[in-house]
């Protein structure tokens, strides 16, 4: 919804040539190998993103749209009064549920992940699983201190790894390096702690297989019964997949890239973006135009 940006990041330009950051996203994954793009979008943008951004995928890739809207609930709950956001994104996964079929990637569309990063998790995908019970799946790693903004504080699942594993994934908000240099954010218990700049963050770049949509929908359910009447609860998908790790359920492959992450969670971070693509497009990692 681009509350702190102030407007639909999605669509600002930040390619010499009038790329918005999603458009890049599209790239690296054709070039990495997928063959479907879902956009989880809100119904009351959709004629805008359709022309301005889907309608130049069309002939480039197979394209699929999903919509997340509030009242978009499991069968006996509803909308509590004074709730005005949507659930977060468990829930906007969620709203993608009859649309796909397939092994998937997730990542944020305003969020710019780097070629490497799709190439990685494509070869995750496409890798044979271990037969041994559990689930597999797959995150994209970025150390936390290349994911900060100089301009106001992220939201961030800080993880812990064992072995290439993880082994939890907690999920901070507000996280900023404060005026003394140390790095806090709030946990889900509203507490601020000081975390560590070089623990590896998800930037929400997940690898699932196609029934992670199942899991989704149990964890969403329990979700609602214990937390739907508050206000302001989001549900978050590094909580189902830490909730699968410590049921032993799933495991989780943290693969490190070496792309580099760019985002605009503020206005002010768009001209380090920008500079960045055209550094990015002068290199030949990108034609000037996509």
């Amino acid at each position: 919804m681009g509350s702190r940006y102030g407007g639909l990041k999605q669509l600002d330009p930040m390619g010499p040539n009038g790329e918005v950051i999603l458009d890049y996203s599209v790239y690296d994954a054709i070039r990495a190998g997928f063959g479907k793009v879902v956009f989880v979008i809100r119904r009351d943008f959709e004629e805008a993103f359709k022309s301005q951004v889907g309608a130049r995928f069309a002939d480039k890739i197979e394209v699929d749209y999903a919509f997340q809207s509030l009242d978009d609930l499991p069968a006996g709950y509803s909308v509590p009064e004074g709730r005005v956001k949507p659930w977060g994104t468990a829930h906007a996964l969620r709203a993608a549920r009859r649309v796909l079929h397939e092994p998937f990637g997730v990542v944020n569309a305003d969020d710019f992940y780097g070629s490497d990063a799709f190439q990685k998790a494509a070869q995750f995908l496409t890798s044979p699983a271990v037969e041994d019970g559990k689930a597999h799946y797959g995150m994209i790693g970025y150390p936390l201190k290349n994911t900060l903004s100089d301009h106001g504080d992220v939201n961030r699942g800080i993880c812990g790894i064992k072995d290439g594993y993880l082994s939890s994934v907690e999920e901070f908000t507000k996280i900023m390096r404060e005026q003394d240099g140390v790095c806090r954010g709030d946990n889900l218990h509203g507490e601020r702690k000081e975390v560590d700049p070089e623990e590896l963050v998800s930037m929400n770049f997940w690898v699932f297989p196609t029934d992670f949509i199942s899991r989704i929908e149990d964890h969403f359910t329990r979700f609602m019964r214990e937390h739907g009447n508050e206000p302001k609860s989001e549900c978050y998908i590094p909580t189902v997949v830490d909730e699968l790790i410590r049921s032993g359920a799933a495991d989780c492959r943290v693969i490190r890239t070496t792309a580099s992450w760019l985002g605009v969670t503020y206005p002010s971070d768009k001209p380090a973006v920008v500079e960045s693509i055209a550094n990015l497009v002068k290199q030949g990692v990108y034609p000037a135009k996509l």
